[in-house]
């Protein structure tokens, strides 16, 4: 797997390859700095995002995990920039109980790239697994101009 860095108003990220997709983004710094087409790519449009200049991310993805994980993560990446649904919503969708999409949200391992900040509880604003946890998914929410305080 390669891994490199990126950093963001958000915090330091690492991005992780393998086999020309993107599997995961975590907060942190890895301290690799591999290069691969993919996470060039990887690292402009989040630079892009950070910038203000990139609304819809368009990189290779592989979600690891069950069949109702990568449901859940392509329900979020539907979601467009600037919006918000809620647990709710994506359950109604999947014909699932709305605490296992807050489950599944919680075990999205690209988030800002699948877009799991965009997903608020019934009555608002709920937790973040990323680093920073409310004041991040905030952060993006207003970065993306969907979540006005």
């Amino acid at each position: 797997m390669k891994r490199c860095d990126v950093q963001t108003r958000f915090g330091d990220l690492t991005l992780t390859e393998e086999d020309g997709r993107i599997v995961r983004l975590t907060w942190g710094v890895s301290g690799r700095a591999d290069r691969s087409d993919t996470l060039d790519a990887a690292m402009a449009q989040l630079r892009a995002y950070d910038a203000g200049a990139l609304e819809r991310f368009d990189l290779p993805l592989r979600v690891r995990g069950s069949q109702f994980q990568r449901d859940v993560c392509a329900a979020m990446s539907a979601i467009p920039f600037g919006q918000t649904c809620t647990y709710g919503d994506i359950a109604k969708a999947l014909n699932v109980p709305a605490q296992a999409v807050g489950q599944a949200c919680g075990g999205n391992p690209i988030p800002i790239i699948i877009p799991c900040h965009r997903v608020m509880g019934a009555k608002g604003l709920t937790g973040f697994s990323g680093a920073g946890g409310v004041e991040t998914k905030v952060a993006l929410l207003r970065h993306e101009g969907g979540f006005l305080i």
